[in-house]
């Protein structure tokens, strides 16, 4: 696909799914712009930097108002620790999900009116965690929920000027990884969970991204796209003794 001559912004794309994003609209000719709070530790080919505090409504407006056009935007920031819900205060839980659902309605509404010109899409990056129960991260879970109801309303608000899309993102192999699975081993054990037999790399869900803002993707708004692997197998299945294999 190709998307030479168009401005994309991801946000958090110094890392991770965020810089696998990035690559993938820089791979398809895009001006990438990519904006967070600190730079990437390894510089990103064919991509600029801009540091922005995202949580700062101003200084979005402002870094928005600069530019000269914009035709995509990956609403990618985001993430959160592993903390059950008992074990810290709202305010810190409430911080989560500003992160991962108040950041992106602001960064969408500051880019409104440049996508709207450019009959632009807006990429959000959701997780399988909005729809199944996330123990450890109860409010980024809730958060991606919202983040997909969000998208939805703005795509019939929006049409027919912007389309807005929903990733529905399953286990990515990041430099994180272990943070979140532990070890080579562990990391191993978990990708014979999901039934491709492996994790996404990060250039899967930018991939995804790109298609998802692509022309091939023109009749496509509102939706939810699932890049998980095939999801997760019910644990009944592993429980039961019943019409197995002796």
């Amino acid at each position: 696909m190709d998307l030479g001559g168009r401005t994309v912004v991801v946000t958090g794309g110094t890392r991770g799914v965020g810089a696998g994003i990035a690559r993938a609209f820089a791979r398809a000719g895009a001006e990438v712009l990519v904006c967070a709070r600190r730079p990437p530790e390894v510089p990103l080919e064919g991509t600029e930097f801009t540091a922005v505090d995202l949580r700062d409504p101003a200084a979005v407006r402002d870094f928005f108002a600069a530019l000269p056009r914009l035709d995509v935007l990956v609403n990618n920031v985001g993430g959160a620790p592993y903390r059950p819900l008992a074990e810290a205060d709202a305010e810190r839980h409430a911080r989560v999900i500003e992160l991962n659902l108040t950041v992106p309605l602001t960064v969408s509404l500051a880019a409104y009116r440049h996508l709207q010109r450019a009959r632009g899409s807006v990429v959000m990056i959701g997780s399988v965690s909005g729809a199944r129960p996330s123990p450890g991260t109860a409010a980024y879970g809730a958060a991606k929920a919202g983040l997909e109801s969000l998208a939805r309303s703005m795509a019939v608000e929006w049409a027919p000027d912007v389309r807005v899309n929903t990733l529905v993102v399953g286990m990515v192999r990041t430099e994180r990884a272990h943070l979140h699975y532990g070890d080579e081993d562990a990391v191993a054990a978990v990708a014979r969970t999901v039934p491709l037999g492996r994790l996404a790399e990060p250039y899967d869900i930018g991939q995804a991204a790109v298609f998802l803002a692509s022309d091939s993707a023109a009749y496509i708004s509102g939706a939810s796209l699932l890049v998980h692997g095939g999801g997760e197998r019910p644990a009944f299945l592993d429980a039961a003794t019943a019409n197995k294999e002796s």
